[in-house]
């Protein structure tokens, strides 16, 4: 079935009433952004209390990732036919009950399956945000704010998910990371069925079931291969499978699309390079700020010693400066269009990447933090003018699967940018340190400081004073090296898209008289 019908009721709500809704949306995209990154630092606490592999824990953090990217395009689709508001009431309860068993759970196991019904929970909620927030608002100016703030809180959410679960581990443990959930989602839903329009779909056709198994297993064994390689290598033979499926199932998905008469994916609507061009940068944004996010992270605590609750708090700047991006791109949007403000975020976001590829062991963390500035900014510049890109290509009955599209390649890009920088760092690293410890003589004992910084830093306090210094210092500048490797790898990827976006991007429409266009209609 097709939904052709659109919400009901808007033309009656005031604006008050409007930006109201939003901002109830858009709490729920706070919960999705906050628990990609609120568990990173409750690692070590969960880990020892639940007696973990190191292999478990991973997959801890990276389950949620894997079934919200996997499944975000196909569930994406569906919200516009079982309805907008209802996707995201029942993302909310999803994620609330998947909450519940993680902080319950008494094995690795339980938790890991927790955090993938947390995803998927997520992936049902996180298309209805877009299309709702973007539906609200059939002006282009205003519906240009809406998306800012849209990607604003989106980023704040997974900015601040570390400051989060610090605070939360200090304070109580590890599983108050899950029970944080339940106040946010059980506000939003209650808000939502108050504030929030219902949804009237007229439905005519039939649901697309094979192509959305096809896309659903393709971006599954794609985001599996991906989130595996650092770990397993890239040329392992079971991640090389995992790419070989992903390839065979999308190639079979882009078929039965083709021939399909009631298709979940239009792909006529992929050659608009309002949507592929726009959807690409916001890919390769993502490769770089999500990359950073994580090896900076363990940047702070490994090599400038502060607590997961300093780090958390010394990640601030960045959020901040996403809130500022964002803000500044709605005026300049409507001022020079989407495109230049695409563009310059682009950029500046490059900028930021040089100013960490700078870095020295002795920077210290005013270095980083200007980093986070310029980057964050850059970042809060791209992701509105682009999201507002691939929205306005879009048909009006089909704002779900566009804000899928939006979505799942955000959490592709994301993906990447933790395997290939995190790749980069571990070859520099391990590399560096094999040869420290094989020169130095060193015992087996030693080996693990081979493996990460923390370990490093935990072999060296059980050495004499000067030996551990040592060990530490070629630890950290092993670190350094491979952190600014991959901030080069980051911004070479965001000048690429930069000059990809200015080539084939076409120019947008600004002001508020500008004609929205068949892809623009309230929701």
């Amino acid at each position: 079935m097709v939904v052709s019908g659109v919400f009901t009721g808007l033309s009656g709500l005031s604006v008050r009433r409007r930006w109201a809704a939003a901002v109830v949306v858009c709490l729920g995209l706070f919960l999705i952004g906050m628990d990609l990154t609120v568990l990173n630092v409750a690692v070590p606490g969960l880990r020892d209390a639940l007696d973990a592999s190191m292999r478990q824990t991973q997959w801890v953090v990276d389950a949620y990732a894997l079934v919200l990217g996997g499944l975000v395009l196909s569930v994406g689709a569906v919200t516009d036919r079982i309805g907008r508001r209802r996707a995201f009431v029942g993302g909310l309860m999803g994620c609330a009950l998947a909450s519940v068993v993680g902080g319950l759970a008494a094995t690795p196991g339980q938790v890991i399956v927790s955090r993938a019904g947390m995803g998927a929970g997520a992936a049902l909620l996180m298309p209805a945000t877009l299309s709702l927030v973007s539906g609200f608002f059939p002006q282009r100016r205003s519906r240009g704010r809406a998306i800012a703030l849209w990607a604003a809180v989106g980023g704040l959410g997974g900015a601040l998910g570390p400051v989060i679960g610090g605070w939360l581990v200090t304070r109580f443990s590890w599983r108050a990371a899950f029970w944080v959930n339940l106040p946010f989602a059980a506000t939003a839903a209650v808000l939502a069925l108050w504030l929030v329009p219902a949804v009237r779909p007229v439905r005519d056709g039939r649901v697309d079931l094979p192509g959305a198994a096809l896309s659903g297993t393709g971006l599954l064994a794609l985001v599996w291969a991906i989130i595996e390689s650092p770990s397993r290598g890239w040329a392992s033979p079971g991640v090389l499978a995992a790419f070989a499926v992903a390839a065979l199932l999308l190639v079979t998905f882009a078929g039965w699309e083709h021939r399909g008469r009631a298709p979940m994916l239009p792909l006529p609507l992929l050659r608009r390079p309002r949507i592929s061009m726009a959807a690409g940068a916001l890919a390769l944004m993502s490769f770089g700020l999500f990359g950073a996010l994580f090896l900076t992270t363990l940047y702070l605590q490994g090599v400038l010693g502060y607590t997961p609750w300093q780090a958390g708090v010394r990640t601030l700047p960045l959020p901040a400066a996403l809130i500022a991006g964002a803000i500044v791109a709605a005026w300049s949007s409507a001022r020079w269009g989407e495109k230049a403000t695409l563009l310059a975020g682009l950029c500046i976001v490059a900028a930021g990447f040089v100013v960490l590829a700078l870095t020295r062991t002795g920077s210290g963390y005013g270095h980083l933090a200007v980093f986070q500035g310029v980057a964050g900014f850059g970042a809060g510049l791209v992701a509105p003018a682009a999201t507002a890109c691939v929205m306005d290509a879009m048909p009006a009955a089909r704002a779900g699967l566009g804000s899928a599209i939006n979505d799942a390649t955000r959490q592709v890009g994301a993906a990447l940018g933790v395997a290939v920088q995190g790749s980069v760092l571990a070859a520099a690293y391990t590399g560096h340190m094999h040869v420290v410890l094989r020169q130095a003589r060193a015992p087996e004992a030693l080996a693990p400081a081979a493996d990460n910084i923390l370990a490093a830093a935990a072999a060296a306090a059980r050495l004499p004073a000067a030996d551990g210094r040592r060990l530490l210092a070629s630890a950290e500048d092993a670190f350094v090296t491979g952190m600014t490797r991959a901030a080069v790898v980051a911004a070479l990827v965001s000048l690429c898209a930069a000059a990809a976006s200015w080539y084939w991007l076409p120019g947008s429409v600004t002001g508020e008289s500008a004609d929205d266009g068949p892809g623009v209609s309230p929701p």
